[in-house]
């Protein structure tokens, strides 16, 4: 069957077309893995952004957990349905970069938005970590985080220890989860969520050693790993041995253990410092503190590297939604929003205002620890070691690594086995990613 337009109706059309287009709202959608305060931080400045203008509307859609969000855009990208803002966590920067054709360079947004991008507005080691080598910035680093160590300071004071002195090497955290679980005070002296980046990628940066060839793939894509060397195999040997009794506790592979912190369970606890939301609104008396270091390791503490999300913005969109895209985006980067979603949810500042700022209000004065992150990570200048960790199929790998884990908590293999195995499969699978 066919079907004709007439004249009448298309004029019709016409008419009711141009009789609402004042009216219209341009639709922004925007899939994001925020959960508990940080998916209620989402839902605010959507609001207040849409409250702010009449132009545009901002739609926040939960898709899961980090790796649930990158594959439904994936997914919906190939399906041609791909939303405007897709939040993707720092492991699927690779993928994106990777993607040619299928993102466009929030630079090139902003400026369709009638701003000029100023990288130097940014904070360095952010901003860097989503470039491309020419210094074009690709996606807009919405959540960056670093790892810090968070710890119950009653439990602490229980076990006899200073609640007012958090462990600072790995042998310090050792000593007191033993302490911990020997005296009662807590059932589980320590717990980590995020094994691969927080002790296997932080670890590797804040200690200084190579994670793997070519700048752990910043400068090239064709990487080895090298996390089975003596003093990764040994720290993840002593975390199985705390394993055996229960004083180190798996939570999972992401950030599922934030509840055996939170629950008061575990009384010693690495997570990223966005994670300190969802820790003050447990009513724990806790405490916070730089990311343990090897004593031994040769210019330790170095620097962390950047983790969390960034928002990364689809091709074949309409200029309309690019606008409104833009609007949104330096709605994001006012100093006045990014000082508080800094100081509400433990997210580092994206810009360097904001941080400014921060510090002009006398807030980390009353908030000493709410800087820990931000030092880590601009302490000092990165080395090919600390730069940041991009593979073009850095979250398969890391599936694998915790697979690898995973055996060695049961007790199936031993720490050196496990990163063994790691480096093997995990060097197979990223050639194959490239088609090696």
């Amino acid at each position: 069957m066919t079907y004709r337009i007439t004249s009448l109706s298309l004029a019709f059309g016409l008419v009711l077309a141009s009789s609402t287009a004042s009216f219209a709202v341009t639709e922004i959608s925007w899939w994001h893995a925020m959960t508990g305060a940080n998916n209620e931080v989402v839902e605010t400045l959507a609001k207040e952004f849409n409250a702010s203008q009449g132009d545009y509307k901002v739609v926040p859609v939960f898709k899961g957990t980090y790796p649930e969000a990158l594959n439904a855009g994936i997914a919906a990208f190939r399906a041609k349905q791909a939303p405007d803002i897709l939040q993707v966590f720092d492991a699927g920067t690779g993928v994106m970069m990777g993607a040619e054709g299928a993102v466009k360079p929030v630079a090139d947004i902003l400026s369709m938005g009638g701003s000029k991008f100023d990288k130097t507005l940014y904070l360095p080691g952010i901003v860097a970590y989503y470039s491309k080598p020419d210094g074009t910035m690709l996606s807009f680093p919405y959540n960056s985080s670093s790892p810090i160590l968070y710890y119950n300071k009653d439990a602490f004071k229980k076990a006899g220890l200073d609640e007012n002195n958090p462990p600072k090497t790995w042998t310090e955290v050792w000593d007191a989860a033993k302490k911990i679980k020997s005296s009662g005070a807590a059932s589980c002296g320590f717990t980590s969520t995020w094994l691969t980046w927080i002790q296997t990628e932080n670890y590797a940066a804040w200690n200084n050693l190579q994670w793997g060839t070519n700048e752990n793939g910043i400068a090239a894509t064709d990487v080895e790993l090298k996390i089975n060397a003596p003093t990764f195999v040994k720290h993840f040997q002593e975390i199985a041995d705390l394993a055996k009794d229960g004083t180190f506790r798996y939570g999972g592979r992401t950030s599922e253990a934030k509840q055996l912190f939170t629950s008061g369970e575990c009384a010693i606890f690495t997570e990223s410092s966005g994670g300190l939301g969802d820790v003050v609104k447990s009513g724990l008396n806790f405490g916070t503190g730089q990311l343990p270091y090897e004593a031994g390791a040769q210019g330790a503490p170095q620097n962390t590297i950047p983790g969390g999300a960034s928002l990364w913005v689809f091709a074949g969109k309409s200029d309309e939604q690019y606008k409104g895209v833009a609007a949104f985006f330096n709605f994001l980067s006012k100093t006045d929003i990014q000082a508080r979603l800094h100081q509400v949810s433990g997210y580092l500042p994206v810009t360097m205002a904001a941080y400014e700022a921060t510090k002009k209000s006398g807030f980390y004065d009353k908030n000493p620890a709410r800087e820990i992150p931000i030092k880590q990570m601009l302490g000092k200048a990165p080395t090919e070691n600390s730069k940041g960790v991009r593979l073009v199929n850095l979250p398969q790998v890391r599936d694998i690594e915790n697979e690898e884990f995973e055996n060695m908590l049961a007790g199936k293999q031993t720490a050196q086995q496990a990163l063994d195995n790691a480096v093997k499969r995990g060097n197979a699978a990223i050639k194959q990613a490239l088609g090696q």
